[in-house]
C-alpha cells in the first residue's frame, strides 16, 4: 500500500512541475533565462530511485512539455528520456550525498539535454545556430536550473524520505 501511494505522489509531483513550469514561466524567469523543473526531478529520481524511475519521469514530463509547447511532439520525452538514462547510469558510480554533486549532476544534464534538443531543432531546421544557442541559452539554463535544484531536491527528499512513524520496538 505504501508503495501505490509513493507512486500517487510521485505522478502528482510531476504533474504539478509540469503545470508550473508552463502556465507561470515569467515567475520562474531570471533575465529572461527559464529553469527546466522537470530536469531536476529526472535527475533526483535518476539518484534516489534509478534508471527507470528517472527515465519514466523524463517521459511524464516530457510528454507534457511537449503537449504545452509548440514544438513537434517528441523532443522533449526523447531528451529528458536519454538524459534519464545517462545520468541514472552516471549517478551509482558516484557518491551522490553531497549537493555539490548533485548541482554538478543536474547541470551537466540541462547541458545534455540543451544539446540533443538543439542538435534535434538543427536537424529539423539547419538555419539554427548552434553554438550561438547553446551558449546564449542553453549553459544559462542549465546554471539556473543548477542553482534552484538545491531547493526543489530539498522539498522532493522531505517528502520521499521522510520517516513514516515509529516503528514497535519489537525485532
Amino acid at each position: 500500500m505504501a508503495d501505490i501511494g509513493k507512486n500517487i505522489i510521485w505522478l502528482v509531483i510531476i504533474v504539478v512541475t509540469a503545470i508550473v513550469q508552463s502556465t507561470w514561466p515569467d515567475a520562474l524567469k531570471l533575465q529572461s533565462v527559464l529553469p527546466d523543473l522537470t530536469l531536476i526531478l529526472v535527475v533526483y529520481f535518476a539518484i534516489t530511485q534509478g534508471v527507470e524511475r528517472a527515465m519514466f519521469t523524463g517521459l511524464l514530463g516530457g510528454i507534457y512539455q511537449d503537449v504545452s509547447s509548440h514544438d513537434v511532439l517528441g523532443h522533449h520525452v526523447f531528451c529528458l528520456v536519454i538524459v534519464g538514462y545517462v545520468t541514472g547510469r552516471f549517478a551509482t558510480r558516484l557518491v551522490t550525498e553531497h549537493p555539490a554533486i548533485k548541482m554538478g549532476l543536474v547541470f551537466c544534464a540541462g547541458v545534455i539535454h540543451g544539446a540533443l534538443y538543439t542538435a534535434i531543432q538543427y536537424v529539423q531546421e539547419p538555419s539554427v545556430s548552434v553554438a550561438t544557442t547553446l551558449v546564449a541559452s542553453v549553459v544559462p539554463a542549465a546554471f539556473y536550473t543548477c542553482l534552484i535544484s538545491p531547493f526543489v531536491i530539498m522539498g522532493l527528499m522531505w517528502t520521499f524520505q521522510r520517516p513514516r512513524g515509529l516503528s514497535s520496538g519489537v525485532t
